[in-house]
């Protein structure tokens, strides 16, 4: 399958929106060991286009477990249900962080069939996000569950 570069000027804008955080998971770019990646919300091989708008930054984990899904089985309807999309959603509608911010919650379907299809607890981010939590790095403030009007 060929991949279409993403162009550096489209790359730096993604970044920048996304505070340099996955936005899946909300692991931080600079405590990887992995440079981040520009994932193509829609799949390239599902007519998605390389527009600001269906791009997505995120950490490897996450990158390699969404590969070209867009849906996925909530694991308590056992229904398909779509993806969370960044661009059209917002994260803190759909996950939560537990009492010690280690583990992300799913609030919704597609927030539960997220954390599932991504693997958005994986064993080393849980250990990485306790040690940030401990020093207060963690979680990124723009994922942080504030209070909303909508809810």
């Amino acid at each position: 399958m060929s991949r279409e570069r993403v162009p550096a000027r489209l790359r730096q804008a993604v970044i920048e929106r996304a505070q340099a955080c996955c936005e899946y998971c909300a692991s931080l770019a600079r405590y990887s060991m992995s440079p981040f990646a520009i994932d193509h919300i829609l799949p390239l091989s599902r007519g998605g286009q390389t527009e600001l708008e269906n791009l997505a930054l995120v950490c490897q984990g996450c990158n390699g477990a969404k590969y070209n899904k867009i849906t996925a089985l909530d694991p308590i309807s056992n229904r398909e249900v779509p993806l969370f999309h960044p661009r059209q959603q917002r994260w803190r509608d759909h996950f939560a962080w537990n009492a010690p911010c280690t583990h992300i919650v799913g609030l919704t379907p597609t927030g539960r069939a997220t954390i599932v299809a991504l693997q958005l607890n994986r064993f080393e981010l849980l250990n990485l996000r306790e040690v940030l939590y401990t020093v207060g790095d963690h979680p990124p403030e723009i994922y942080m569950n504030k209070q909303s009007s909508n809810r």
